[in-house]
């Protein structure tokens, strides 16, 4: 979905560089690098990594700051939760599925600002974060069982092993689809509401109710990925049956 007005297209313009609106249109390495759901990955990045030093800058062992506090629980909730699922052998993972987590969370709320560009709402990126999940699924594996890792592809009946390893292998391929397309397919048609009713009735705050919603629906998207992914950890992290 592309937004009517995007302000870092406004900036490129002032800046005389090119302005692309999807791959179709982009010719050169330049104009890749400007596509929409490129350029707002990185404002995302940038709010994530500068939110992230002034938060640590002031880190006290006591916290009296709100934010400390807040974040604390925030983190370590995420962390147990994971813990839960996957064993205690899963915290080692857990940056990778925190940084998942709040890149998803900020992909898909900016999105809902207007003159933004939510990432998560263009198969490209979801896509790529699918790819991390899964493919870090197997880095996990193979660290824990070495090359006994694929016993998770053969099944329990050796005679059967033929069958189940191209299954198996098709069932992690639609791992890949199902992350992306889920979280890609829900993204996209909330900000396309969302674009309907601002061009519709934007003046007469009809957006809000759906804002509102959006709210919701995009940590719950966050939260199911990230569900999904520490599940797919805590499979590679237990002895194949």
């Amino acid at each position: 979905m592309e937004h009517p007005l995007l302000y870092l297209n406004l900036l490129f313009s002032k800046l005389g560089l090119p302005i692309v609106h999807s791959p179709e249109q982009a010719h050169t390495f330049l104009e890749h690098l400007l596509l929409p759901h490129v350029t707002y990955t990185w404002v995302v990045m940038l709010i994530l990594i500068v939110g992230a030093k002034l938060l640590v800058r002031k880190v006290q062992l006591i916290p009296e700051a709100g934010g400390q506090n807040f974040m604390e629980v925030v983190i370590s909730g995420i962390e147990e939760f994971m813990v839960d699922i996957t064993g205690e052998e899963g915290r080692y993972y857990f940056p990778i599925i925190g940084t998942l987590a709040f890149f998803i969370l900020f992909s898909n709320y900016m999105g809902m600002i207007p003159g933004f560009y939510g990432p998560t709402s263009n198969i490209n990126t979801t896509l790529g974060c699918a790819l991390i999940a899964v493919l870090y699924t197997h880095v996990i594996g193979v660290k824990f069982h070495g090359a006994k890792y694929i016993k998770h592809f053969l099944g329990p009946i050796w005679w059967l092993s033929p069958l189940i390893f191209p299954i198996e292998l098709i069932g992690h391929g639609a791992r890949v689809i199902s992350l992306s397309i889920r979280l890609f397919g829900n993204i996209f048609g909330e900000e396309l509401v969302l674009a309907i009713l601002f061009f519709l009735a934007g003046l007469y705050l009809a957006p809000l109710p759906i804002m509102f919603l959006g709210l919701f629906t995009g940590l719950v998207q966050a939260f199911i990925f990230v569900l999904l992914t520490m599940m797919y950890f805590a499979g590679a992290i237990e002895e194949a049956h």
